[in-house]
């Protein structure tokens, strides 16, 4: 039976390997030239990082098919972030 401690450091194995390969949020403009982050990437921020929806679903990214247009850093970030993953896959 575990205890407190246990538990606490299971929390602490678990948050810290997460946080460490976490999917990148996708953010956008909004009207007034402010990032507000989005419900998830669109189909042309995938396609132009080279992604299909299937590979964006395996590595837990958001997709939010209702989108339209991107956003260049968010695809630069998917593209980095896909090739760091690579790595670990």
């Amino acid at each position: 039976m575990w205890n407190r401690r246990d538990w606490d450091d299971f929390f602490l194995i678990v948050r810290k390997r997460w946080s460490a390969h976490r999917p990148p949020r996708p953010v956008d403009l909004s009207h007034r030239n402010r990032l507000v982050p989005t419900e998830g990437y669109s189909l042309a921020e995938l396609d132009q990082a080279g992604l299909s929806i299937e590979q964006a679903e395996y590595l837990g990214l958001p997709v939010d098919a209702g989108r339209v247009g991107s956003y260049g850093p968010n695809v630069t970030t998917l593209r980095e972030f896909y090739r760091s993953s690579r790595s670990r896959f």
